[in-house]
């Protein structure tokens, strides 16, 4: 039988005896290295299936271009065109997995051209950067496997047994890639539904409901990485409808929060025509790690989640920026949607109260008069789609029921 193929994503310029080893590693657990050099610099080192050289050209520059460019710049810019290839080596079904092999740079350049890869297609990286908490940002919305190696890119017993280990998982993970993708095995529809411990009973009420009409469930915890994936997978027609009860990511993409998901947020399964039911769900509310809030806020209203998260209270002007924001997304939709608005309260936190930045009592966390700013600014600047808003609290079982009822109508085509 053919060895499944394997992308081996490095540079030879700086890491040609760790790149010649970890290929080797990868022959001895069963696959066929394929490997693309990312070298920012021009050198003679044979060994590449695809040179820096021709990935430069594929950029639309050359290699001794790049070598005048600083090495941010031109790691940018060999991105581009090693993306492009990976890509269309992926299209033509002739890799099963791709890996990285890199420090800092190298897992910067790896990472951002495997997320242009769809999701479940097998990824990894091996760096030293997998034990740091960048990670979350190297692997973002998509789903690469981070091997740490212990040690910096180097050989030594240590970093030998990490990338044998790593080697030996791509390898396993390609060749099951290739098993499945014979596999013409249907699934039901899967709907994405955005996700908020505080928004829970609706969130298990929502899924209940999708699993009883036999649809599949994802949910996306709205903490930035998880709206991220939502979009993806939205445009890659990876999922069949959207309910988005947890819309707070936007709180925070608008006030500079921790948990923002960047500005594509609210547009994927619009762009891609899906139908979609949205909430004001914890809108209320931006996200911050405690000890941490800019100085301008001082000023504010808060409620402490837990050790980690000091919630900030959304007040009438942020209301009518996110009631805007929104509008504009949803304006541009392909797909039928339906705005859900709980006046009754967009979070858990209703019953709670609020407090000052040093912790005394403020009042009420539940701002009804600030809450309504947010469908009436949305009402005036939505040009398409509906505004359903219902005497409930988000947690209602009534809430959550509407919100499906409403996706099944969408879904029918509004009928």
């Amino acid at each position: 039988m053919p060895r499944t193929k394997v992308a081996v994503l490095s540079t030879l310029d700086s890491k040609e005896d760790v790149v010649a080893f970890f290929c080797d590693a990868v022959e001895k657990a069963g696959g066929d290295p394929w490997l693309m050099d990312l070298s920012l610099r021009p050198h003679n080192k044979p060994g590449a299936a695809v040179s820096g050289h021709e990935i430069a050209i594929a950029s639309g520059t050359t290699w001794d271009a790049l070598d005048k460019m600083s090495r941010a710049k031109a790691a940018e810019t060999m991105i581009i065109g090693a993306t492009e290839i990976l890509k269309q080596k992926f299209e033509a079904v002739e890799i099963g997995g791709v890996v990285g092999v890199g420090g800092a740079n190298g897992c910067t350049m790896s990472c951002g051209m495997m997320r242009a890869l769809p999701p479940l297609f097998p990824k990894a990286m091996v760096t030293p950067v997998a034990a740091t908490a960048a990670v979350q940002w190297y692997v973002a919305q998509s789903d690469i496997a981070m091997y740490p190696t212990i040690g910096d890119i180097s050989l030594n017993r240590i970093t030998r047994e990490a990338m044998i280990n790593a080697a030996h998982a791509i390898v396993a993970q390609a060749k099951a890639w290739h098993a499945r993708s014979d596999d013409k095995q249907s699934h039901p529809p899967l709907i994405g539904v955005t996700s908020f411990g505080n928004l829970q009973k609706c969130v298990d009420r929502v899924t209940v409901r999708l699993e009883d009409q036999d649809f599949e469930v994802i949910h996306f915890h709205a903490s930035g990485p998880g709206g991220k994936a939502l979009e993806q997978l939205s445009r890659t027609g990876e999922l069949a409808g959207v309910i988005d009860i947890t819309t707070s990511e936007l709180t925070d993409l608008l006030t500079g929060g921790v948990y923002s998901a960047g500005p594509e947020r609210l547009t994927g399964a619009g762009a891609a025509g899906l139908p979609q039911v949205v909430v004001p769900g914890a809108l209320d509310m931006t996200n911050w790690w405690v000890g941490e809030v800019p100085e301008r806020y001082h000023g504010r209203e808060f409620y402490q989640y837990n050790v980690e998260i000091l919630l900030m209270r959304t007040n009438v002007e942020e209301m009518a920026m996110l009631a805007k924001m929104i509008a504009r997304r949803l304006n541009e939709a392909k797909g039928p949607f339906t705005v859900m608005v709980p006046t009754q309260g967009f979070c858990q936190f209703t019953d709670h109260t609020a407090h000052d930045i040093d912790g005394n009592e403020t009042g009420s966390w539940f701002r009804p008069e600030t809450d309504e700013v947010f469908a009436k600014v949305l009402r005036e600047n939505l040009k398409q789609g509906d505004i359903n808003e219902l005497d409930l609290h988000v947690n209602d079982p009534a809430f959550a029921d509407a919100c499906v009822d409403e996706y099944l109508r969408l879904m029918k085509g509004g009928t």
